[in-house]
């Protein structure tokens, strides 16, 4: 656990990239293999906003990375957060306690936010507005939102007392987390089922892209499903029932552009529609 440590402490940049790039091209590929529904759609057509605001995420994430190094440098240093309050512990659980923290600050609450304080569910509609979720609707965020969700893992870091290893490892299995339950893929019901008590599954987190609420608001979670369940935001929906985007944002055609999605934070916001279905 310590060389693991180690490693994330020091991952080079071309390591971090290959996580992205090799995540992304796996699950494409699986969507071929075993998709969950069969768009009609070009798929590299609607692949290039989706790698666009990709593109956007990890310029402002690595444009702003100093921030998130020398803050964990500063817990460290100074004995500061609540990983360095506990009693010693094993390395293995100091590993998972600060990955799951990680998760809870830096994704499931900025998340649960955006969609409660209405002019950041404007700059997270970016997000939802896809039509067809697949792998690439992974990072699909305004550079906005990127920011935003910056602001609250940089938080988490202080809060939680994280050395930069545990930040980058947690930041490597978010990417790919999250490749996996956006990709248009169909695992065994029981599978998905039963990884859900613990991950957050393809199915599970494929709720929260229904079209309209209450599951909008649910399944909020990234890595771990724990969070949604722990605190009332876990929602089911049978996937044969999904229906994509967002109910009061319709026009495919501008959510499918890049100009056109760039100016969505800015639309006037339409109060969404509550539906049993």
């Amino acid at each position: 656990m310590e060389t693991l440590l180690n490693y994330f402490e020091t991952i080079p940049s071309s390591h971090r990239s290959l996580i992205l790039v090799g995540g992304l091209t796996f699950f494409w590929l699986l969507e071929g293999a075993v998709p969950l529904f069969r768009f009609n759609y070009k798929k590299w057509q609607h692949a290039v906003p989706n790698i666009f605001f990709t593109l956007t995420t990890i310029i402002v994430n690595f444009s702003l990375a100093f921030l998130l190094l020398k803050s964990a440098d500063w817990v460290m240093a100074n004995n500061f957060g609540v990983l360095n309050w506990l009693p010693e512990m094993p390395l293995w659980l100091y590993i998972v306690l600060g990955v799951f923290l990680m998760d809870f600050f830096g994704a499931y609450l900025p998340h649960f936010v955006e969609h409660k304080v209405k002019p950041l569910w404007m700059v997270h509609l970016v997000h939802h507005s896809d039509h067809k979720v697949d792998a690439t609707t992974a990072n699909r965020h305004h550079p906005l939102e990127s920011v935003i969700r910056f602001t609250f893992t940089l938080m988490g870091v202080v809060i939680i007392g994280a050395p930069m290893g545990i930040v980058l490892l947690y930041q490597s299995m978010s990417v790919v987390a999250t490749q996996f339950t956006h990709a248009n893929i169909k695992l065994p019901r029981k599978v998905d089922r039963i990884l859900s008590y613990v991950l957050v599954s393809p199915d599970m987190h494929k709720v929260h892209h229904h079209y309209r609420l209450p599951y909008t608001d649910s399944n909020y979670g990234n890595i771990f499903s724990v969070w949604d369940r722990l605190l009332g935001t876990y929602m089911e929906l049978d996937r044969d029932q999904l229906i994509y985007g967002v109910d009061v944002f319709p026009d495919e055609k501008e959510n499918s552009t890049i100009k056109g999605l760039l100016k969505q934070p800015f639309q006037k916001y339409r109060k969404p529609t509550v539906t049993n279905q």
